[in-house]
Order: structure tokens, then C-alpha cells, then sequence
């Protein structure tokens, strides 16, 4: 799905733990038949289930979709289903990331500006909204009941509040790299005018969604391009020193799970502590790599949501803004806790903030709790 330019990746701890040593992906040998290795069968098994879920969902609607439904269609049993995704919620948040992820854009984004990148933003975002013509099955129709079941949830609300806090974060900073290449000089933060024009998409997406015909999409893209012109007074402070932990310098062995960091600091983050990692980006010195790990103590659904909302955003910052411009964090989603516990945080919840700085294959520094982002990030320097 990314270019060789990517600026995030994902980390799935478990997918090669089942994989059978030697086994070539044509057959075992003996019969010349496909033999599928544990995690292969288990990967076959979720795309049928999520394929006959979008089905279900265009067809019934979220609400009147059924599991015993979904099951059926994909010739599973209903346990086979569950085994793969916890509810139906997180298969519904799946589909829609599964339908958020796209190719990279077929020509590279050559906006030289933050109003121009933010008005191709705004362009490839509207392109998905639902339009006054579409009926009730439309794909473009199918994200219609995504935030109010956001909304009904408490469990669902403040990790989703944290992610749009994270994506404001990656589109400031898209924004910053820009004007920086454009003017040949810092001009100050804009993740507010990043706050400000997702908060005018999404009103968009809903109101689309509601009142078919009402949003005109030329008219978003062109109020959000004079959104990258407003002075909005924005500024970084660092978290308040006397409440903020301190680094503790330590020597210890780094050894991640495969697709782990291999430097810099290492912010390990849970659902409702997201925006911490803006203290790791902004205290690190210049050319050392800031990595978000991503935990859960729900990632069954909420990993699925956090997959979901980062891709939004993802594909659209692809075809804004040129590679040079994206921000150089990299998010790992960590559902198993493998890389959490290999940075010394072995038990991890939604309110998890940790943070480690890592040198020539050695931890050399750690913090726990309040502002450990920004205490491993000074003791880079």
C-alpha cells in the first residue's frame, strides 16, 4: 500500500508466528495440492468474512446486518466469524479501513504551497462523499453510520477524539515541511489549521451523509485552502516541567519483533494518550527517527478503529503533498504487545505513555507516565 517514501508502517506482531518452516506457498509435496500454512488459512478466512460483511452492510445497512447474515454469505459458521473479529462493530470499522486504504496516486501531488496541498486535501476528500444521486447501497454510503456509533459509545469516543488529535498532528506537520520548502523558513506550528480543516471535512461528510444535495464540495475545498492563510496564534509548549517525569539513562539490549524501529525515540502510546507523541516530535533533535507504537487493552475493536481513522487521512495526505513534505513518524500498530514488551512495557492499557531512546542497537534512556515523550526526546540531545 505505500510507496518507498512511506512515512508510516504497520506492525502486526503475530502474522508470521503460525508460518510453516519451509513450506512452499504451491503445495506439500505429496498430492500436489495448495497447502496452507496456519496464519495463511487464518488471513483467507478474515477476507471472506470482511467481503461478505461489505456485502451485508450495502445491502441491509449496519444496524440490520446480522452476524449469523455475514457468516452465512461467506460459508463460515458464526464462531468462525468471532474468531476474527469481536463484534460487529469491529468488523464494520475493518470494512471501512479496508475501503479507506487505496493505491498511491498515479502522479506525484506538486503543490508548492500549504494553500495549494490543502486544497488538493480537501479535493481528494470530498471525492469520496456520497452524492445526492447515490441510493442507500452506494459504497460511497457505506461509512453513513460510522460516527454515530462513534458517538453512542464512551469506549469508542475519547480513543476517537485522540486520533483525530494524531491526525491533526500528521497534517500540521505535512503543512509546516511545506511552507519550510516553500518560504525557506520556519513560520510557526499549524496543527489549528489542520483542527480546523478536518473539523470542516468531517461536518462536510456528515452533512452529505444527512442531507443529500446540501453540501457543495467546491466550496469546502476552496474554504480550506483560505484556512492555510489564518493566523490562529498557535504555538508548542512542552508539558509543565515539575509535573513531567525525567529520564532514567539505562543500558539495556534492544531486541524488537521483525518491522520494529531499529533508533530514536520510541513513544509507546495507548488510545487515549495519543497526543503525547507531539512532545517527541517537537523536542527531537533534527535527524533522529521518532516512532509511534500504537497499544490497546481493547485492540480487537479499537485497533481496527484506530487502522480505519489513520487511513483516512493517510490517503489523503498521499495525494496532497509531495513525499518530501509528509512527516517523518513513523505509526506502528502494535495489536499483540510484542513490541510494547520488548521496550520494557509488558502490560499495556489505553492510558499507557512510555517512552524510550534507543543508540547503536541499546536502550540508553526510558520514562514512564507524564511527559515521557518529551523526557526521552531531551535525552536525545
Amino acid at each position: 500500500m505505500f510507496s518507498s517514501s512511506e512515512w508510516w508502517r504497520y506492525l502486526d506482531t503475530d502474522i508470521h508466528r503460525d508460518a510453516t518452516p519451509g513450506a512452499a506457498p504451491g503445495g506439500d509435496g505429496r498430492h500436489g495440492m495448495a497447502r496452507l500454512s496456519r496464519a495463511e488459512a487464518q488471513q483467507r478466512t478474515r477476507e471472506k468474512v470482511l467481503a461478505a460483511a461489505r456485502t451485508e452492510f450495502l445491502e441491509r445497512g449496519y444496524r440490520a446486518t446480522k452476524i449469523d447474515a455475514i457468516a452465512e454469505r461467506a460459508e463460515l459458521t458464526r464462531g468462525a466469524v468471532y474468531s476474527n473479529f469481536p463484534s460487529k462493530r469491529a468488523l464494520y470499522f475493518a470494512v471501512l479501513g479496508a475501503a479507506a486504504m487505496t493505491d498511491a496516486p498515479d502522479a506525484e501531488p506538486t503543490a508548492t504551497s500549504p494553500r495549494e496541498a490543502l486544497a488538493e486535501f480537501a479535493r481528494a476528500w470530498t471525492a469520496r462523499l456520497p452524492l445526492w444521486t447515490d441510493d442507500d447501497r452506494s459504497p460511497s454510503r457505506l461509512g453513513v453510520d460510522l460516527l454515530p456509533e462513534i458517538m453512542a459509545d464512551e469506549r469508542t469516543r475519547w480513543p476517537y477524539a485522540q486520533l483525530m488529535k494524531l491526525n491533526a498532528l500528521l497534517l500540521g506537520l505535512a503543512l509546516e515541511n511545506l511552507a519550510f520548502a516553500h518560504l525557506r523558513t520556519r513560520t510557526g506550528r499549524r496543527v489549528r489549521i489542520a483542527e480546523s480543516a478536518l473539523t470542516t471535512l468531517h461536518g462536510a461528510t456528515q452533512l452529505a451523509a444527512a442531507a443529500p444535495g446540501f453540501v457543495e464540495p467546491f466550496d469546502v475545498v476552496r474554504s480550506c485552502a483560505q484556512l492555510a492563510d489564518l493566523d490562529l496564534d498557535d504555538a508548542w509548549l512542552p508539558p509543565h516541567l515539575p509535573y513531567a517525569v525525567r529520564p532514567r539513562p539505562v543500558d539495556e539490549r534492544w531486541s524488537p519483533p521483525p518491522g520494529g524501529p531499529s533508533g530514536g525515540v520510541v513513544a509507546i502510546l495507548g488510545l487515549h494518550r495519543l497526543g503525547a507523541v507531539e512532545e517527541a516530535v517537537r523536542a527531537t533533535p533534527p535527524g533522529t527517527d521518532v516512532t509511534l507504537v500504537l497499544v490497546s487493552s481493547d485492540p480487537g475493536e479499537l485497533s481496527a478503529l484506530a487502522r480505519l481513522a489513520l487511513a483516512e487521512v493517510e490517503t489523503c495526505l498521499r495525494a496532497a503533498f509531495p513525499p518530501t513534505a509528509l512527516p517523518r513518524l513513523a505509526v506502528l500498530h502494535d495489536d499483540t504487545g510484542a513490541l510494547a514488551a520488548a521496550a520494557g512495557v509488558p502490560a499495556v492499557s489505553d492510558a499507557t505513555e512510555a517512552a524510550i531512546l534507543i543508540r547503536d542497537g541499546r536502550i540508553v534512556a526510558r520514562a514512564e507516565g507524564f511527559g515521557a515523550c518529551h523526557a526521552a526526546a531531551t535525552a536525545a540531545t
